[in-house]
């Protein structure tokens, strides 16, 4: 569970700015400011202010952007874990969803969190933590770099030419919140743990019926769809919902079940991508070639989109970055055509 992505290198002398505008000790380590209070403390503290920036150079500071952890320091006082954030001889780095990211979640209220059984509680609160120290300058550029979490399971971190952070596709908005046991960074989304492969989460997933039935169907020719999406990948897909499918033509389960299945296999491997690619990947103009042959183009100026070769239209990515133990799925409101 401690385990780190390779790339990480051992935490170095650096000179950095932590929270400011802030009376409370602190303590200097190799020629490292820390502030002499944990994690846990840090959350706690309501009167504090963040500054949010995209960059690396994001630091806590004096500018209030109505950064707060109102809930997420309730979550994690009702599990308990908020015990070894509060440890001083700990060493953790937290992704901590602001308010915002818990309301968006669901999670409105310290009512809703309450209500909600630790058994869910926990593995979602431990997907968000990192057994090690991890500056935003330590996480490589490039790929999407697995890390172990105490959850069990890997989150992927990049990090962009101009500094950007990104964990899962989403986005860092305040980094390197130093702690004597740790570091935080502020996200603006719950991070949730994969549930399954590709082809599983799929399944438990209402709005993907009709392509589960698609994939099944087409498993019966010459191609096992099902097994491949089940396989190692990693994998992107872009799930068309039921609507898609039938708008699409296929106005119910029995119409695809219908349909020959080395006719459905173009399509659907057209909406693959042989490589884990989150949102934050997605570029202006980028034109990613699909597992079957050919490309899609990808928009993002008018909202992110994607487009087949014979859409008339392009898609809506209408939800992303579904971790799956296999790679991501990206929700779409069309189906695309080769």
């Amino acid at each position: 569970m401690k385990r780190l992505f390779n790339g990480i290198i051992a935490f170095s002398a650096l000179s950095l700015l932590i929270l400011t505008g802030c009376s409370k000790e602190k303590v200097v380590e190799d020629n490292t400011v820390i502030e002499k209070n944990t994690i846990a403390d840090i959350l706690m503290d309501e009167s504090r202010n963040y500054q949010t920036n995209t960059n690396i150079a994001a630091r806590g500071g004096n500018n209030n952007n109505n950064i707060k952890f109102t809930l997420l320091t309730f979550a994690l006082a009702k599990t308990g874990l908020i015990n070894d954030l509060a440890k001083s001889k700990g060493n953790y780095t937290l992704f901590a969803p602001t308010d915002e990211a818990f309301r968006a979640a669901g999670f409105n209220s310290k009512e809703d969190i309450r209500n909600t059984p630790n058994s869910i509680l926990e593995p979602i609160l431990l997907y968000h933590v990192i057994g090690a120290r991890v500056l935003a300058n330590q996480v490589p550029m490039g790929p999407n770099a697995p890390v172990g979490t105490l959850n069990g399971a890997d989150l992927f971190l990049t990090r962009t030419s101009g500094g950007s952070v990104f964990v899962n596709g989403n986005n860092v908005i305040a980094a390197d919140i130093l702690a004597i046991n740790g570091v935080f960074h502020a996200i603006d989304k719950i991070l949730m743990p994969p549930s399954g492969n590709i082809v599983e989460t799929a399944i438990s997933n209402p709005d993907f019926t009709y392509l589960v039935a698609a994939v099944l169907r087409a498993s019966e020719g010459s191609v096992d769809v099902a097994t491949l999406l089940s396989g190692n990948g990693p994998f992107t897909v872009f799930a068309p919902t039921n609507q898609a499918f039938i708008n699409a033509g296929f106005p119910t389960i029995a119409s695809i079940n219908a349909a020959m299945p080395d006719d459905l296999l173009p399509i659907l491997g057209y909406h693959v991508i042989a490589d884990r690619v989150f949102s934050s990947d997605l570029t202006e103009g980028m034109m990613p070639n699909m597992f079957v042959g050919g490309t899609t183009s990808i928009s993002l100026t008018n909202g992110a989109r994607i487009k087949g070769t014979s859409n008339a239209s392009p898609s809506n990515i209408i939800a992303v970055n579904i971790v799956t133990t296999n790679g991501v799925i990206h929700v779409i409101d069309q189906v695309l055509l080769p």
